[in-house]
């Protein structure tokens, strides 16, 4: 399908290239200089055995090339000079896990952002499927984090008020199962630091600080125990509503798990998946005790479009949907 034109609102133009912005890079710091290179590697990525056998990496700083057809460099004095040979099994062996390291999932790749420029690792981007080799947004999350305070100030209030809604009826249907947190608790769990970024939290200062719902409130999901996380303000701005496989790394997701206790499964999930155990019709009697000046109509529309919307209508007793006209469910 073609995308329609889309109007930049930011003041922020993405940066033109010579080949495709969804393209995969990798790095490498040279054995011989420690410079750190970057290789291009195009919309196919390599296996660890294609990337042995036909890659010749030359580092732009000293020109050492890097390939299984390579000795090591004489630098390496801590080794016997034998072992520095091409057809020795150490330096083979080398090599293997030199590529091996460089190219053995798409989480060992990086990518270049289409805003600043950077080639940054690969869980610098956001997740976007069928964008790409890697399957990531066109810029890095510090950009994308530039753009969101701009277009955000753009949102019409309608939009504004849509999100609104939705928080306020997502927060009736789990009020009954949120959870008290112990913050001294919480910072022991993650010892004392942001668990995205490990920059260190002093619990004093409220404003630096937030509790995270792994699972997202937007997929109705309490605050719980097993579902907070200790972030920075930044972290948390930046990780907002979305779902935890599309802000944490897959060793991220697996020591949150690991911490809290969250669902593996469930949070390392690639697409939301909405919480149905929750009583729904409590939340409707909840959102519709309005006062007396309240436009009921509108918000027996909003609670509707919203079980609908959340495929939530199995949820919903006969008495309620009555309350609610199944009639008009359509």
């Amino acid at each position: 399908m073609i995308r329609r034109k889309q109007i930049n609102e930011t003041g922020i133009d993405r940066i033109p290239y010579d080949f495709s912005v969804h393209d995969a890079w990798t790095a490498y710091i040279c054995v011989n200089c420690n410079h750190l290179n970057y290789v291009h590697i195009g919309n196919q990525l390599l296996s660890p055995e294609e990337a042995l056998e036909t890659q010749s990496w030359e580092c732009e700083e000293c020109g050492y090339i890097h390939s299984k057809d390579s000795d090591l460099p004489a630098k390496l004095t801590n080794w016997k000079p034998e072992l520095l040979e091409k057809e020795s099994v150490t330096t083979q062996r080398f090599w293997k896990a030199f590529f091996l390291t460089a190219t053995e999932n798409p989480e060992a790749y990086w990518k270049r952002c289409n805003m600043c420029g950077r080639i940054l690792p690969n869980h610098a981007f956001s997740k976007h499927k069928d964008w790409g080799p890697l399957e990531k947004q066109m810029e890095c999350r510090a950009c994308k984090g530039a753009i969101n305070s701009i277009l955000n100030d753009k949102r019409t209030i309608e939009q504004l008020r849509e999100s609104s809604i939705r928080r306020r009826i997502a927060d009736l249907f789990v009020a009954e199962q949120n959870e008290t947190i112990n913050i001294q608790d919480l910072f022991e769990r993650f010892d004392r630091k942001c668990f995205k970024t490990g920059k260190p939290l002093d619990i004093n200062k409220s404003g630096s600080w937030h509790i995270d719902h792994i699972l997202p409130s937007k997929y109705l999901y309490p605050l719980t125990v097993r579902n907070a996380a200790l972030l920075s303000a930044e972290a948390n701005s930046n990780k907002r509503d979305r779902w935890p496989s599309e802000f944490y790394t897959n060793k991220e997701l697996v020591d949150l798990a690991r911490i809290t206790g969250a669902p593996l499964e469930l949070i390392a999930s690639k697409t939301p998946v909405v919480n149905n155990n929750i009583d729904v019709n409590k939340g409707i009697d909840k959102y519709l005790n309005v006062r007396n000046s309240s436009d009921l109509p509108k918000r027996i529309n909003e609670i509707k479009r919203i079980i609908s919307d959340y495929n939530l209508l199995d949820l919903v007793d006969e008495n309620h949907k009555k309350i609610l006209n199944d009639n008009l469910w359509s």
